[in-house]
């Protein structure tokens, strides 16, 4: 039988261990290793609640984690040096304005931590909050805002509770789950407001999936000197979630009181030569989000046929009102299709991915159905 990637990963999974194994274990280890990969979708699986990005890592980034894997007995050095130097370049700032950890949850984790100790962080009360979630397990307090009428962050009601001892202001723009978009003007006349008092965090890990993403970007407030926070990753539109690489882009202050609660090095060795060898790929990432745009169209289109309304997205994923989010999620999962279901209290709100367009195919073809069984 050829050898593929998928074999390939299972089966040096399963020679690593053999050793820890005793004689009895050996066949039924054997047989797992062959039935499922390790990562990535079950067999047969449509993936499509992760938010991953099934086109990356580019060819580039392929070959330059084949090209340096012998030098993993080593630290990351001036490979990390290097994209630093890089990230700094393309957004006109000091490479000590930089900050580069394993995923941009080290370093959003980090800023928790560090501002935490200051005061509260401020944040709408439904966004990608697993970094407060864990600021608040080590003690740190949070304020937490409902989003405005149309699900979209409310601004001005954060602003106003800026005042009750935030230290950080924290919001992810375009926001995760809904995949909606706060109007760059809007949030820079938000950002001028509410600096003088906190720090503003703007986690953009969708930016380049957005339709403007220069002028979507609030880096240029960094640039501008205002007390402003970037946090950037690797792992959407470039595929290299499971390589854990993101950034930062901040005031030179605000850069080293991060990387004092920083846990790592700033990095793995193949993640850190993946980013290097596709930063600048643009032509990977033109097909990359041209594949997720089409998996995004596809997505809406089905869900109007369905006659469910969508959330305006400018991410590769969509939020879809319903009767009941775990319901769908269930009947989905019956098919062999693995999307989100109710987060939190809302649970009339369904996240799917824009995955494999073969996967998305499959979603598209059970939605109509499946919504007219559930719900007439």
């Amino acid at each position: 039988m050829p050898t593929t990637r998928r074999s390939f990963l299972a089966g040096a999974s399963l020679a690593g261990g053999l050793s820890a194994l005793p004689l009895s274990s050996l066949a039924a280890a054997a047989s797992q290793a062959q039935a499922e990969p390790l990562f990535g979708p079950k067999i047969g699986q449509a993936l499509l609640s992760r938010n991953e990005n099934p086109y990356g890592p580019a060819p580039s980034a392929l070959r330059a984690i084949s090209e340096t894997a012998k030098m993993g007995c080593y630290y990351t050095d001036r490979g990390l040096e290097r994209l630093t130097a890089m990230i700094a370049e393309r957004h006109r700032v000091a490479p000590s304005q930089v900050v580069v950890g394993d995923g941009s949850t080290e370093i959003l984790c980090a800023i928790a931590l560090a501002w935490g100790r200051e005061g509260a962080i401020l944040c709408p009360d439904l966004f990608w909050d697993t970094t407060v979630n864990y600021g608040e397990r080590q003690g740190v307090k949070s304020i937490r805002v409902p989003l405005a009428a149309d699900m979209n962050v409310d601004l001005p009601a954060m602003a106003a509770k800026v005042s009750e001892g935030a230290a950080l202001v924290q919001i992810c723009n375009p926001n995760n789950p809904t995949g909606m978009l706060i109007s760059p003007t809007d949030l820079r006349r938000f950002a001028a407001e509410v600096t003088p008092h906190a720090t503003l965090l703007v986690d953009e890990a969708y930016n380049e999936l957005t339709d403007l993403p220069d002028d979507n970007s609030m880096i240029d407030l960094v640039r501008a000197g205002s007390d402003v926070i970037v946090c950037r990753t690797f792992s959407k539109i470039y595929g290299m979630a499971g390589l854990r690489v993101g950034y930062a882009i901040t005031s030179e202050a605000n850069a080293l009181r991060i990387k004092s609660h920083m846990m790592s090095f700033g990095g793995n060795l193949a993640g850190v030569a993946a980013a290097i060898a596709s930063y600048d790929d643009m032509a990977f990432l033109d097909q990359s989000r041209a594949a997720v745009l089409e998996g995004r169209a596809m997505i809406i289109e089905a869900v109007a046929k369905a006659g469910l309304r969508a959330l305006p997205s400018q991410t590769n994923f969509v939020f879809v009102e319903v009767p009941d989010a775990n319901a769908l999620r269930d009947a989905m999962a019956g098919q062999g299709i693995a999307i989100r279901g109710a987060y939190g209290p809302w649970a009339g709100y369904s996240r799917v991915s824009t995955g494999r367009i073969e996967d998305v195919t499959r979603y598209a073809a059970a939605l109509p159905e499946l919504a007219g069984r559930l719900w007439g």
